[in-house]
């Protein structure tokens, strides 16, 4: 591979995350940390840790991306607005809303696109993602989302929650790319695990990677050197 990524280029695009049920305030103090001492992008948490987050990283330039409707997507729009809006009020700088799998499954995209459109809304402006949790859903149902996050006014289509199996896969993220044909980013997550995976999926379209192995994925290129 031609490009050379060094720490600092790998960093920008991680969105270092920590989602567990189990994790408690001083798991997330360690987040804010490694966030501020690696220099990534984001952290990426639920909405209950937004305003400590943000507490620990008032002076750092480093984003906060809120989960909404985590992680299966079957709450209401009303309901997953709410959760942005709150976000927002507490801190977030980036929403990351998992699509209602439910009405893909039954094609109700007017459906898909309104519950995009109620998070974009009450983001305010805000960055939003859209989890489309790919390995649950078929080529075309893939196609027909990205076209629904499209209508919905979201900025980047997102591989998968991490919390229902599979992940991040390079077919994924070069669909993505063919569909979205430069009009929404695309984020990679789950399953990044090394630095060779993060480099490829980076190469084959990926704008941000979530992640909860950024520390490892650096300290593989610390002590590998540039790839």
């Amino acid at each position: 591979m031609t490009t050379t990524f060094k720490n600092q280029d790998l960093a920008q695009y991680i969105d270092h995350t920590l989602l567990k049920s189990e994790a408690t305030v001083s798991d997330f103090e360690k987040l804010c940390k490694e966030a501020v001492e690696n220099k990534f992008y984001a952290i990426c948490v639920p909405g209950r840790f937004v305003k400590f987050c943000r507490s620990q990283l008032s002076s750092a330039q480093i984003k906060i991306a809120c989960v909404v409707g985590f992680p299966h997507g079957n709450q209401s729009p009303k309901s997953k607005a709410f959760e942005a809006s709150l976000a927002i009020s507490d801190g977030a700088d980036e929403i990351d809303m998992v699509i209602s799998i439910g009405a893909v499954k039954e094609k109700n995209w007017e459906f898909v696109t309104e519950d995009i459109k109620c998070v974009v809304q009450a983001a305010l402006g805000k960055p939003v993602k859209v989890i489309l949790e790919t390995h649950l859903l078929n080529q075309e149902e893939k196609k027909q989302s990205i076209r629904c996050c499209l209508q919905g006014g979201a900025h980047f289509i997102k591989t998968s929650t991490g919390f229902t199996g599979g992940g991040a896969t390079l077919e994924d993220i070069s669909l993505m790319k063919k569909e979205a044909d430069n009009k929404i980013q695309i984020k990679a997550s789950g399953g990044i695990k090394t630095f060779e995976q993060a480099v490829a999926l980076i190469q084959a379209g990926a704008h941000r990677l979530g992640t909860s192995s950024g520390v490892q994925l650096l300290n593989h290129q610390t002590n590998t050197g540039s790839y």
